[in-house]
């Protein structure tokens, strides 16, 4: 038991201890508790007072910035305030300064009303008196106002007339004195802007050759190629002593060329008989006529004429194998059909039917057709086939004064036929007429009396006679020179137009002793 008991007492005053512990511990962990707790609220106290600074500081800037803007937006709107104050201001005034306007309108309205209902009084007192000036008028002059005022007309119409043909007679004059000058600044201007260049063709054609041995292939056993040649093309053939050269001789030109192309190629191809020459001619025949085609587009196209028919066309490529005088066919054509564009220009009129006129108007001298009629009235045939303008028609047949000019287009095309022609070196003179020509000149001058001597200086187109002094006063010379110009243009056939100068020199001489 008493084992037991202090067994007891153990055990009670362990419990008892423990106790007391627990109580303690308990104590001490509530003591650290509320100063942790403690501790945690006065940190949260200052957070939130922290907090609180942070936002009243957050409030007072936005506060600051909401009252600038605010401060702001109701300065802008003030100053909208006097801006609209000021214009209102403004359309008062105006609506007054209107006002007053209307009333001065209305002043004015009743004022002019007053001066109508005088002014239809006026009317009436004046009719009145004009017709009580009528009746007196036509009292004392014996005839009624219709026949006055008839009279009045017929005598107005007389003096219009009178004045209207003084006019026109001055005009006249004035066209008269100024057209020859208009005229020849037109033509300088003209030759001026054209150039032209000079193909000489004569009625021979040299072809080339390497050696001898190919002029006896070209004439063929007893001549049989060379009879066959000349007989598909219609051009006598020359062989002779000339070295490395043949002569093809023909008029037509085109002949001359189908010749010309179809030896070469015959030489280059080496095979001559008569059926090849057949064959080679009828080919070049065919080449040169889609070539002739083709010169007359271009050439069109060139100077910008369209809508031209085909044979028209090939009718001016026909013209590159013509030549008048040496002077090429179609070139003169072009340098025709430009002088007439730019003549036209100057003039006023079209120059696109000028150069299809200056253009068009030899085509007769290619044509195969009605050989009888002259090259001009054929021409004109010609483009009134082919459906070309009257006016074109006209210049083509007048250009050398063969029909009436019906169109201000003829005189240009026969200008500029005439300044192509007359150009100095355009057209080749045989040698012997062109010093004929030169030396007629030169006797004729010399014929009369008191010229001691003359020459024909370029080419024929000045004659300067030299006269004694002594015979010849400067009257007789001025009169000398009209004469031999006179008699030039009577007797003798020229290009162009012939300068006469006649020079009279006086000398004084005097000796020293």
């Amino acid at each position: 038991m008493e084992i037991l008991f202090y067994i007891l007492c153990f055990v009670g005053g362990a419990v008892l201890s423990l106790a007391a512990y627990v109580l303690i511990r308990k104590s001490v962990l509530k003591g650290k508790s509320d100063k942790i707790i403690e501790q945690a609220e006065l940190e949260g106290e200052r957070i939130r007072n922290e907090k609180i600074l942070s936002a009243k500081e957050k409030f007072l800037a936005l506060k600051s910035e909401h009252e600038k803007t605010v401060n702001e937006r109701n300065a802008q709107l003030r100053d909208a305030e006097s801006r609209i104050k000021q214009k209102e201001n403004t359309v008062n005034q105006r609506l007054g300064e209107l006002d007053r306007k209307y009333k001065d309108v209305d002043n004015q309205k009743r004022a002019l009303g007053i001066q109508e209902e005088a002014l239809h009084r006026k009317e009436e007192e004046y009719e009145n008196l004009i017709s009580q000036a009528n009746r007196q008028i036509e009292s004392i002059a014996g005839m009624s106002a219709q026949e006055a005022k008839a009279q009045l007309l017929e005598n107005m119409k007389a003096e219009a007339r009178t004045e209207a043909q003084a006019y026109i007679n001055d005009c006249i004059d004035e066209a008269r004195l100024n057209a020859a000058k208009e005229a020849k600044r037109i033509v300088i201007n003209t030759i001026q802007r054209t150039a032209t260049e000079t193909a000489i063709e004569n009625a021979v054609t040299t072809f080339p050759i390497d050696s001898d041995e190919i002029k006896g292939r070209i004439i063929g056993r007893e001549g049989r190629n060379i009879r066959a040649l000349e007989a598909a093309t219609g051009v006598e053939i020359v062989v002779d002593d000339t070295p490395d050269a043949i002569l093809l001789s023909a008029f037509d030109p085109v002949r001359r060329e189908v010749a010309r192309l179809a030896l070469h190629q015959l030489v280059i191809d080496g095979r001559i008989h008569p059926a090849r020459i057949e064959e080679v001619v009828s080919k070049v025949q065919k080449q040169l006529e889609e070539e002739i085609l083709e010169t007359g587009k271009r050439t069109c196209i060139d100077l910008g004429i369209h809508g031209l028919s085909m044979e028209l066309v090939r009718l001016i490529g026909r013209m590159k194998y013509r030549s008048s005088y040496g002077q090429n066919l179609l070139q003169h054509s072009r340098e025709v059909a430009n002088i007439c564009a730019i003549m036209a220009s100057e003039l006023g009129l079209n120059p696109k039917i000028a150069k299809r006129a200056g253009l068009l108007h030899d085509i007769g001298k290619v044509s195969t057709e009605e050989p009888d009629l002259p090259h001009a009235l054929l021409g004109m045939k010609l483009a009134e086939q082919y459906k070309e303008k009257p006016e074109i028609c006209n210049a083509i047949g007048a250009h050398h004064e063969e029909t009436e000019m019906t169109s201000l287009y003829a005189p240009l095309v026969l200008v500029g036929d005439a300044i192509s022609g007359a150009r100095p070196g355009a057209r080749r003179e045989i040698i012997e007429s062109y010093i004929k020509r030169l030396k007629g000149m030169e006797d004729l001058a010399e014929n009369y009396p008191g010229v001691t001597k003359a020459y024909a200086i370029q080419a024929g187109r000045e004659l300067r006679v030299i006269v004694g002094a002594s015979e010849v006063s400067d009257q007789q010379a001025e009169i000398l020179s009209g004469e031999i110009a006179k008699k030039i243009q009577d007797e003798m056939t020229y290009p162009g137009q012939v300068k006469i100068t006649v020079i009279r020199e006086t000398r004084s001489v005097s000796y020293a002793k």
